[in-house]
C-alpha cells in the first residue's frame, strides 16, 4: 500500500513462517512480537489467529510507520504498538507465546543475550518462543549466500552477523528454554521453536 512501510522479503516469507506457526503457536492468550518493523508478519498473522492478542513493538524510531499500517490494515486482535529495547524496556504482563523474525543477526551479541533474558522473564511456563533468520550450524554456513550475507552486515557494523544455532540453543537453555523444532524454510532461513520449562529464568550472559 503506498505510503506504509513496505519489505519485499517479508512478503516473500511471511506465508512459508505462518505455515508453521499454525502447528506452533496457542490459538489463544497473548502473543508479544519483537521488531513488528513494516508490520507486514503482524497483520498476516493476527488474521489467522484471531483469539491471540498481538502486541507489536520495535525501537521508536519505527513506531510511526508500524502504527500506520496497523490503522490501515489491522484487526481487532492487535494491540497498540508500544516500544521495545531489548536492552532496557519490556512490556509488564506475561506472554504465552513470542515470535520475532530477522532480529538476532543485526543485534549485537550481547543484545541477543538480552533478547533472550526477557522472553525467559516475560514467557509463561510451556510458552514457545518462535526465532525466524538465517542461522549457522555446527560452526558453518549453510549455504554460500548466508556467507555473503554475514560479510556484509559485518562490513555494516562488526557486532552484527549470523548467529550459531548451537550458540542459540544454550543461550536458551540459560533462560529454562529448549529448543523442540527447527523448520528449514526457503532463502536459507529457519524457524526456530523455543519452549518454556517451569523453572524461572536466569539473567542474561
Amino acid at each position: 500500500m503506498i505510503g506504509l512501510p513496505y519489505s519485499e522479503a517479508c512478503e516473500r516469507n511471511k506465508e512459508h513462517i505462518l505455515n508453521v506457526l499454525l502447528s506452533v503457536l496457542p490459538a489463544q492468550g497473548r502473543i508479544l512480537e519483537i521488531g513488528s518493523c513494516t508490520g507486514q508478519h503482524l497483520v498476516h498473522f493476527a488474521a489467522a489467529f484471531p483469539g491471540l492478542a498481538w502486541q507489536p513493538t520495535d525501537r521508536e524510531e519505527y513506531l510511526e510507520g508500524l502504527a500506520a499500517r496497523i490503522a490501515a490494515e489491522g484487526r481487532d486482535n492487535i494491540l497498540r504498538a508500544v516500544e521495545l529495547d531489548v536492552n532496557s524496556s519490556w512490556p509488564d504482563p506475561h506472554f504465552d507465546a513470542v515470535y520475532s523474525a530477522n532480529t538476532a543477526h543485526i543485534m549485537s551479541w550481547e543484545m541477543v543475550c538480552d533478547m533472550f533474558a526477557g522472553v525467559g522473564r516475560l514467557l509463561r511456563p510451556g510458552g514457545v518462543f518462535c526465532l525466524y533468520g538465517p542461522f549457522n550450524e555446527a560452526g558453518r554456513y549453510t549455504s554460500d549466500s548466508n556467507q555473503v550475507f554475514d560479510h556484509s552486515l559485518r562490513s555494516r557494523d562488526p557486532v552484527m552477523g549470523i548467529r550459531d544455532l548451537e550458540a542459540l540453543d544454550t543461550l536458551a537453555r540459560s533462560q529454562h528454554m529448549e529448543l523442540i523444532q527447527q523448520e528449514r524454510l526457503p532463502a536459507n532461513n529457519s524457524l526456530l521453536v523455543f519452549q518454556k520449562t517451569e523453572e524461572k529464568a536466569d539473567g542474561g550472559c
